[in-house]
Parts: structure tokens; sequence; C-alpha cells
């Protein structure tokens, strides 16, 4: 039965978001999958749990992604981030390029490298969230993206502010810098106001729009499974992620309400505890032998991906003098 897996998903993801608490530079989502991981590989999950474990994994990630657009005011994101958009569109499309040539170069399977692209190039583990199902990616292929872009936003919160004061970065050009080179939420907020409380804001403001690209790539995610496996029309209703279009109205009812700071906050407390409740369910899916088998080459693909968008993103604001 479902809620026998489902309750033990849920378990996890409550000690997970204590363990965040205290030590909140790692985060509830990153212990979440790491318990299920341990648990997993030290225990024998009774096959009971199993559907539980799946509908986790698989639905309430879909629904966690849905709920985020409850935390996006594109008033605001229209008002006060467009002038980062040049920025955060050459980033973007510098990440997933490198990350498909580079992955190429490597050997590295499709959906690893596309995981590790999207989740560079947009926000990290929503990123990957949102565009796993679209490309039908194995557990292990989302548990191995997801530990590599963590590594690169734990480097990046103390590497970045310090790089920044190095090249005399403004308060403004360290927000963009962060907005756009740092892939999780927690991670640029971290680092932006680590520099100043005005970088803060800026890099928040400029990892919002960011973080409405999802819509754009897994849209373009689907083109390409569409194209790849010869859909026609009518399969498109099966292949179309709709969880990211219900994503989207909640944005649109978020901006049209105008929904209070309070609850705003409290949304984004569900989601990123049902976001791992599901990465709970991805690590209890997780065999280990078969994660160290993908090797390291992932590794040196996230850095060099991550090195890319990082330059370009310097690069881009000298072009626009908002260094």
């Amino acid at each position: 039965m479902k809620r026998y897996g489902i309750l033990l998903c849920i378990g996890i993801a409550c000690i997970a978001t204590i363990l965040g608490h205290f030590i909140p530079i790692i985060g509830g989502i990153i212990f979440s999958i790491i318990l299920g991981i341990i648990i997993n590989n030290t225990t024998r999950v009774s096959n009971t749990f199993q559907p539980g474990i799946k509908y986790a994994s698989k639905k309430v990630l879909q629904y966690a992604i849905i709920v985020m657009g409850f935390t996006l005011n594109l008033r605001i994101v229209a008002a006060m981030g467009m002038s980062s958009l040049p920025i955060t569109l050459i980033t973007i499309t510098a990440a997933l390029l490198s990350s498909v040539l580079l992955g190429k170069l490597l050997n590295i399977s499709e959906n690893i490298r596309t995981l590790i692209g999207v989740g560079t190039a947009i926000c990290g583990g929503s990123a990957i969230a949102a565009a796993s199902p679209i490309i039908d990616a194995k557990d292990d292929e989302i548990a191995f993206s997801l530990s590599t872009i963590f590594l690169f936003n734990i480097i990046a919160v103390f590497l970045f502010p310090v790089l920044g004061h190095s090249i005399g970065l403004s308060d403004v050009g360290f927000g963009h810098f962060a907005g756009t080179a740092i892939n999780d939420t927690s991670s640029v907020v971290a680092a932006g106001y680590a520099y100043s409380e005005s970088a803060g804001d800026t890099a928040t403001i400029v990892k919002l729009v960011r973080a409405l690209m999802i819509i754009p790539v897994c849209l373009l995610l689907v083109a390409l499974q569409m194209r790849r496996k010869q859909q026609t029309e009518f399969r498109f209703k099966k292949v179309f992620p709709w969880f990211i279009l219900y994503f989207f109205i909640a944005s649109v009812i978020a901006t049209a309400m105008n929904l209070p700071e309070a609850i705003v906050g409290y949304i984004k407390i569900i989601s990123t505890l049902m976001i791992s409740i599901a990465m709970a369910g991805i690590g209890l899916s997780v065999d280990i032998k078969k994660f160290l088998a993908i090797g390291m080459k992932p590794v040196l693909l996230g850095a060099s991906v991550w090195c890319v968008v990082a330059v370009t993103s310097l690069m881009i604001q000298w072009i626009l003098n908002i260094w």
C-alpha cells in the first residue's frame, strides 16, 4: 500500500528538515536524499514500501513544483528583474551548450549531462526535479546530478564573495553574478547577503527571473523528446509536462492575488518539505554500487559547466557595464 512508503519518506524528510535547520549550508533537501540512500543501502527496505516510495519520488515531486509556483510573483520579477534577462539568457544558453558538448566529449550518458546542464543553467535541484520526468531519468541519474550540483553550491557560497571582493565587483554586479552563476536558491541568498544586503536583494531578484526559465527549457526538452522518439501530435498529451503548465498558472494566481509575504513564506516551507519527501523517495531507490559505478566524469562535467557559466556571467556584465 502506498501509505507505508509515503509515511517513511515523510519521516525521513522531517528528520532531514531538522538537520537542515541546524546546518543550513547543506539544507533539508540534500540531507533527505543522503538519509534515503543510507537507509536503502544499509537495511533491506520491504517491498511493502515500494509503491509509496515510487509515488513520492515521481508524483510528490511534480506537486512540489506546482506549489513552488505560488511563491513567484511575476509582477515583481518583471518590474525589478528585466535588466538581468540578457545575462540570464546568455548564461543559460552557455550552460546547456557546454553540458551537451563536454558531456559528449567525456562520454557521459545523455540523461546525466542533460540534468547537470539544466541544474547548472537554471536553479539546481528544482530544475533537475522538473526535467527528470520529461526525459525519464533514472533515480540513480537524478541522485548523482543533484549531488554534483550540491557540491558546487557549497563551494560557491564560500568562494564567490571572496572572488567578488578580489576583482572589485559592485553590490549590483555581485548580485547579478551570484544570481546567474550559483545554482540553488538558498546558496544564492547565502552568498549574496554574505557580500552585502544590497547584493543579496539583487541576487534574489535575478534568481527569480532565472527560475522562470524552467518553463521554456522544459518545453524545449519535450520538443526534443518528441523529435527523438518521432511522437505524433496525439502523443503530445502524454509527453507534455502538465505540472509545468500548472506551475505557471500558480505563478499567475500568486501575481493576481498579490499574496502577502508571510503566506509566501509558509508556501516556500511546504514546497521545500514536499521536495524533501520526494528526494527521500529517490534516495530510497538508489543502489550505491550503481551510483559509484558512474564514476567521476560527471563531476568534472559539472565543474566545467559551472566555470563556463561563471566566466560568461562576468564577461557579459563587463560588456554591459554592470560590473
